[in-house]
């Protein structure tokens, strides 16, 4: 007799909202005759001394368990993930999968200096030593990372989202450009899709967050550019680039980048760069400060595409179809 394993969806606390979302739009999707997805009970004891406890509060025994979790800063949302995985395992759940929106650490995806960690890597051991049996994530800093794990990694791109809203404002003279080299691969995947020519930004560094100095490749007047990133951290690189762009005799210049990770003065430097518009997904939310100018930021969630796998991977569908590039 064949078994279904039934679908349990929990969400940590980095990522409550993105989750209820994602739920809503299972069950926006699912067919009629299919049971309605609830969000399921995890609850988080909390200890004085800044341990906590992660506890499923229904059964998930024989169940497959998707876990919604982005691994923003801070890095206990990491280890809240971890002891989430563990307790699933412990609970006895089918199979346990990680849905990591963000995945933390990967900008450590190799050895570019002596004596440095490959956090990526160290991350991926930490998922698999918890038990889990499947990652999905978005827009991986390095495409790489996905050898870093023996198990399936399902890698969501958010030019889904991206190239819809981007063909939606009908930019004349449209360029893409890549903020440095290591970003081209990207930028030419948009500009393909998009018809559109690419501009290559190269950048040189004194520190980690701090640009020294950037240097356009490629036609730059008269063209309305829109620069390509997985994501924005200080806004450091992305607000020199939209200076240089615009000096260089640009009509105007926009963002688009995945993860909003938007540490230290990163809303400040948006809101006072050249920059148009600032693309972003939901995979982390923005700041609740009031204070912060988000006047600039637009946000397209990525809670669709992320619903329309769980649920495929749930009925063992292919989703290749859910793939720009």
């Amino acid at each position: 007799m064949h078994y279904e394993h039934r679908l349990g969806l929990f969400s940590c606390r980095a990522s409550r909202d993105f989750a209820q979302k994602v739920v809503s739009a299972i069950n926006e999707i699912k067919n009629p005759d299919e049971p309605i997805i609830h969000l399921g009970g995890l609850e988080v004891t909390s200890f004085s001394d800044g341990e906590f406890q992660p506890s499923f509060t229904e059964s998930v025994r024989g169940a497959t368990v998707f876990i919604i979790q982005s691994t923003c800063p801070p890095s206990e949302n990491l280890m809240e993930l971890l002891l989430t995985i563990d307790a699933a395992k412990r609970a006895s759940a089918h199979k346990v999968i990680a849905v990591m929106p963000y995945f933390g650490w990967a900008r450590q995806d190799r050895k570019d200096k002596p004596r440095v960690s490959i956090g990526a890597k160290l991350v991926a051991n930490l998922l698999r030593a918890a038990g889990v049996d499947r990652i999905m994530t978005c827009d991986l800093h390095a495409d790489q990372i996905q050898g870093f794990f023996d198990i399936p990694v399902d890698h969501v791109y958010a030019s889904s989202v991206f190239i819809p809203y981007i063909k939606s404002l009908n930019i004349e003279n449209l360029s893409i450009a890549a903020p440095d080299m290591g970003g081209a691969k990207r930028a030419n995947a948009y500009a393909k899709e998009l018809a559109c020519p690419v501009i290559i930004c190269h950048k040189s560094r004194e520190k980690a967050n701090v640009v020294s100095n950037i240097t356009a490749i490629g036609e730059v007047e008269g063209r309305n550019i829109i620069i390509v990133d997985d994501m924005i951290d200080t806004a450091g690189t992305l607000t020199k680039a939209a200076d240089v762009l615009m000096a260089k005799g640009a009509a105007s210049v926009r963002a688009c980048a995945t993860h909003p990770v938007l540490s230290g003065k990163a809303y400040d430097n948006i809101a006072q760069s050249a920059l148009k518009e600032v693309l972003v997904t939901d995979t982390i939310p923005l700041s609740t400060d009031p204070e912060k100018d988000k006047s600039k930021i637009k946000v397209v969630s990525m809670t669709g595409t992320f619903a329309k796998i769980i649920h495929k991977v749930q009925n063992y569908e292919p989703i290749s179809t859910e793939f720009i590039f």
